[in-house]
């Protein structure tokens, strides 16, 4: 597979090596985790100076006979060097048993840098605090964006290339198949047999049926608002499950977002600047996996890129609501410190109609932080009323 390099992950280890915080690579699965890790490697070895890099990868077998905490503890402490920068680098660190006090032992002895991956469902960042007793810093890794995207591709096109990451995603494990039949078994394969085979695993899930019927259920209505109850309204509906509980389908919920598999979007009151129960959106990590599992047909592009929009603003350090304003509703309230913006999200916008529609809730807004609309215009960027109006294509590449 042709490696490109991705940047903002690798500044930000760049930036936090020699603290004494436990580095955690956390993201969905086949996301680039342990390729991450191998390229920070390749920076320590040509910008460090009197460096030591003790490199453990659990998916390699001559590092089986350390999946014990004990026999990973002495084989890290056997290669330390003294008078030396010591690099701790594990991979799928949740294979060794009780990896945990190994991690808290290294540390305590205030001699290591550590950096760790590990599976999500046996990693989740919300049960770090709890594993480790040093602070961690959690390194979130997404899939591919569109940047990323253009650039292992090489595009000159940017249309071009939005029409074929649409189909596509994010996920570059894909990239070495040819056709889209071969690249959508292959993601099945992935989300099936390795995210929701965590989960099953992890919460000792019996009523795998369920967690199924709820997977697709997400996957097709993305970018609608919807609760546990209504959730569990729909699927009590069908042959397969008489009576489903609402308590349940919110633990899968859970389950599926701290696997990073989706991303819950809380709804926000503009006008009464307050966070808004019961209802929720939810965003799939990567697009192509609703194809991989549901198919293409009835493509809804307008969702489909109101996820990417949500991944790739979730990517760039956002916190994420949906806005609510007189009943109207705003894609995404998106705030990154003392910066806000307001965003709506749409497909064809060339019909008046449309426009009006889509730029009405922005107009109601009153205060003056950016309000932009985007869109798949195909022309260069715009203002409407004080509204931005940008190219999808132009957006995600900037």
């Amino acid at each position: 597979m042709y490696l490109i390099e991705r940047e903002q992950y690798i500044k930000k280890m760049i930036n936090v090596i020699g603290t004494p915080d436990i580095k955690v690579i956390t993201g969905v699965r086949r996301s680039g985790k342990s390729k991450l890790l191998e390229a920070f490697k390749d920076y320590i070895v040509n910008n460090i100076e009197n460096y030591n890099i003790i490199h453990i990868n659990f998916n390699i077998k001559k590092f089986d006979n350390l999946k014990n905490c004990d026999y990973l503890y002495n084989y890290i402490n056997e290669h330390y060097e003294n008078n030396k920068n010591n690099f701790v680098l594990i991979d799928e660190v949740q294979m060794c048993k009780y990896f945990e006090k190994t991690i808290n032992w290294i540390h305590a002895e205030e001699k290591y840098d550590i950096y760790i991956t590990g599976s999500n469902a046996f990693l989740l960042s919300s049960d770090l605090a709890t594993l480790f007793t040093g602070r961690t810093f959690p390194i979130e890794i997404y899939p591919f964006s569109f940047k990323e995207f253009v650039k292992y591709y090489n595009y000159k096109d940017l249309n071009e290339a939005l029409d074929k990451y649409v189909l596509e995603g994010g996920m570059s494990g894909s990239y070495l198949y040819k056709t889209n039949e071969e690249k959508y078994e292959y993601l099945k394969d992935v989300y099936d047999t390795l995210i929701v085979r965590d989960i099953q695993k992890k919460y000792k899930i019996r009523n795998t049926l369920l967690l199924d019927m709820l997977n697709d259920f997400l996957m097709d209505n993305i970018s609608n608002l919807i609760s546990s109850r209504s959730i569990a309204r729909e699927l009590s509906k069908t042959k397969k499950e008489k009576y489903i509980s609402d308590k349940t389908i919110n633990n899968y919920i859970k389950y599926l977002t701290n696997a990073f598999a989706f991303y819950k979007v809380r709804r926000y009151d503009i006008q009464g600047k307050k966070y808004l129960s019961t209802q929720d959106k939810y965003y799939l990590v990567d697009h192509s996996f609703k194809y991989a599992r549901i198919g293409t047909k009835n493509m809804n592009y307008g969702r489909i890129y109101e996820n990417i929009v949500a991944i790739e603003l979730l990517r760039r350090g956002y916190e994420l609501y949906v806005g609510i304003l007189y009943k109207k509703k705003i894609d995404f309230v998106a705030i990154k410190k003392d910066e806000k913006i307001y965003i709506q999200v749409a497909d064809d916008i060339s019909n008046e109609e449309t426009f009006k529609r889509e730029v009405d809730s922005l107009l109601q807004i009153k205060d003056a932080y950016p309000k932009i609309l985007i869109a798949r215009t195909k022309h260069d960027n715009y203002q409407y009323e004080g509204i931005q109006v940008i190219d999808i294509a132009n957006w995600l590449f900037n």
